[in-house]
């Protein structure tokens, strides 16, 4: 076995995609992709960048919904992939091609539902909805970088019944639910090919 030195151009070897909701000023809902999270019991700990709607959303509403979509809606992800919330377009996102959409439930073809404990809506169509409240914020990495850690507490869970352990609600059928994967570009199932090529 031989290892190389190099230096990939990212360090996405494989994390579930997430759909966070939150609430704009005016009360509507945002919905944004993102694939840099990771869970330790009812907390979770998100990598967004601090310069998007999203976590200027989180940091004044301090809600969201963590929704985690099967490997088959993809193509939902992908129809969110080049848009924003922000108006205008702030430059570098206009020159990477994106557009300001004010609805991206609707432009993702994708159903809001009513949240129980928390104000931005769930999406109907994803098998696990989190209901979850931001606990701290933190800058991460380079400063030129404009990251942030977003430390999120889950107030709710919501999982679709079909993805569980029949009799045992507690636990999640890992054989039976294939969450989409971002893994180096591309979208996975569990024990799928690559379904598309994206960005999240």
């Amino acid at each position: 076995m031989t290892h190389l030195v190099v230096e990939p151009r990212s360090f996405f070897f494989g994390t579930p995609v997430v759909l966070i909701s939150t609430l704009n000023e005016d009360g509507s809902a945002n919905l944004a992709p993102m694939s840099s999270a990771w869970w330790m019991r009812w907390s979770c700990m998100l990598g967004l960048s601090a310069k998007g709607k999203t976590v200027q959303n989180l940091r004044r509403e301090r809600q969201c919904v963590l929704n985690l979509p099967s490997w088959d809606l993809g193509g939902a992800v992908d129809r969110l992939q080049d848009t924003t919330g922000l108006n205008p377009v702030p430059e570098d996102k206009a020159a990477r091609g994106y557009r300001y959409e004010p609805d991206k439930f609707g432009a993702a073809q994708l159903t809001p539902v009513a949240s129980e404990l928390v104000g931005p809506p769930r999406v109907a169509e994803c098998p696990v909805q989190l209901e979850a409240v931001i606990e701290a914020v933190h800058p991460f990495g380079r400063a030129d970088e404009q990251l942030v850690g977003i430390e999120a507490r889950i107030v709710r869970a919501h999982i679709e019944e079909s993805i569980l352990v029949p009799g045992q609600h507690q636990y999640v059928d890992g054989d039976t639910w294939s969450p989409l994967i971002f893994s180096f570009g591309e979208f996975y199932g569990l024990s799928s090919a690559p379904t598309a090529t994206s960005a999240a």
